[in-house]
């Protein structure tokens, strides 16, 4: 699950050109009600719906297809210096995947649990 720190935080709207994923947001907010609650949406190329992600939610999404092609708008630019992240199955979040071991990247593989996060 990906998101940039204050005070970079970044707004993103997501859709899927080609393929499906399930897109799923997380409320980093502490003073909201859903903080650490998630959302999870298919998006595909049959439904063309889209998905705004508010700045202070991180992002990560699961392919259902073989080939994806996923676009996203961001309020702000990337930065390296404020990129952050947390594991895929961190169980104080429990996303509910429906895969049980799917293809992580490296990077994606030594992020920390939430509650070890330097926010």
């Amino acid at each position: 699950m990906h998101f940039q720190k204050k005070p970079k935080e970044q707004g993103k709207l997501v859709s899927v050109i080609r393929g499906s994923v399930l897109d799923v947001a997380v409320d980093l907010r502490e003073e909201s009600p859903t903080f650490m609650k998630w959302i999870a949406v298919e998006l595909n190329d049959k439904q063309h719906a889209m998905l705004y992600i508010p700045e202070g939610f991180a992002h990560g999404f699961l392919s259902l297809t073989d080939e994806v092609y996923l676009v996203y708008k961001c309020t702000k630019e990337y930065d390296l210096k404020f990129d952050a992240g947390f594991r895929w199955d961190d169980p104080d979040i429990g996303i509910e995947w429906p895969i049980y071991k799917p293809v992580v990247s490296e990077k994606d593989q030594h992020l920390p649990n939430f509650k070890h996060l330097d926010m």
